[in-house]
C-alpha cells in the first residue's frame, strides 16, 4: 500500500515539473518565433492562452513582437483576443505601441478591440510613431477625443512627442483642439510645456485657443 502511494506521488510529481517545463518551452518558443513549436504544443493540449508571469498570452507575444506567421497560426486557434495583461495591455496594443499596421489590421479582422477600455489602439499608436498606423485607425471611425486613463486625448498625447505628422493627422479628422485634461492643460500648453515649438505653432495655426 505505502509502495502504491509512493509510486503515484512520484508521478503527480514528474507530471507537475514536465507540465511546467512544457509551459516554460512554449513560451520561449514564442519568444523565438518557433511557430511550428507552438503548434505542436497546442496540439497536445497545451492553452492557446498560456501566459507568462507577467501575464502575456502567446498572441501577445506575437502581437508585441510583429511575428506574423505566428500570430496568424494562433488566431486560427480561437485563443481570446481582448485579454490583458498585468499592465492592462491587450494584444492589439501591444501592436499598436509597437507601430506594427499589419498586426493591427490583421488583429482587427480577427475581432479585437480598438477601444477595449482605459487606453485605445489610437493613444498607443501616437507612441508608436507611425503615421500609416494612425491614419489607418482613424479610417475606422474611433472615438477621436477619447480620454486615456491619464485624461489626455490622443491630440494631448501627440502635442508633447515631436512628431509633427501625426499631430496633423488629429487634427485634420477634426480632433477637439481645446479640451484640457484632469490638470487644465490644453494640448497647446502641453506642446510649451514639452518644448516641441513646431506643435504649438500647428495647433495655433489650427485655432487653438491661446490663453
Amino acid at each position: 500500500m505505502v509502495r502504491n502511494l509512493l509510486v503515484a506521488w512520484a508521478f503527480v510529481a514528474f507530471s507537475g515539473t514536465a507540465g511546467a517545463g512544457a509551459y516554460e518551452e512554449m513560451l520561449a518558443a514564442a519568444e523565438r518565433g518557433e511557430t511550428a513549436q507552438v503548434l505542436d504544443f497546442i496540439q497536445r493540449g497545451m492553452d492557446v492562452n498560456t501566459a507568462d508571469p507577467g501575464g502575456n498570452t502567446l498572441l501577445m507575444i506575437a502581437a508585441r513582437n510583429g511575428n506574423l506567421d505566428l500570430l496568424q497560426a494562433l488566431l486560427v486557434n480561437r485563443p481570446g483576443l481582448n485579454r490583458r495583461n498585468r499592465h492592462g495591455d491587450t494584444a492589439m496594443l501591444l501592436a499598436a505601441v509597437k507601430g506594427n499596421l499589419e498586426v493591427v489590421k490583421r488583429m482587427h479582422a480577427a475581432g479585437a478591440s480598438l477601444e477595449p477600455g482605459g487606453w485605445s489602439a489610437l493613444h498607443y499608436s501616437v507612441f508608436g510613431g507611425n503615421p500609416d498606423l494612425v491614419s489607418w485607425i482613424l479610417e475606422q471611425k474611433p472615438q477621436l477625443d477619447l480620454r486615456a486613463p491619464n485624461g489626455q486625448t490622443a491630440l494631448m498625447l501627440a502635442a508633447g512627442i515631436e512628431n509633427p505628422e501625426i499631430l496633423r493627422l488629429l487634427i485634420e479628422a477634426d480632433a477637439d483642439l481645446d479640451l484640457k485634461d484632469y490638470q487644465g492643460r490644453s494640448a497647446l500648453d502641453l506642446a510649451r510645456r514639452a518644448k516641441q515649438s513646431a506643435n504649438a505653432e500647428l495647433l495655433l495655426k489650427s485655432g487653438a485657443v491661446e490663453e
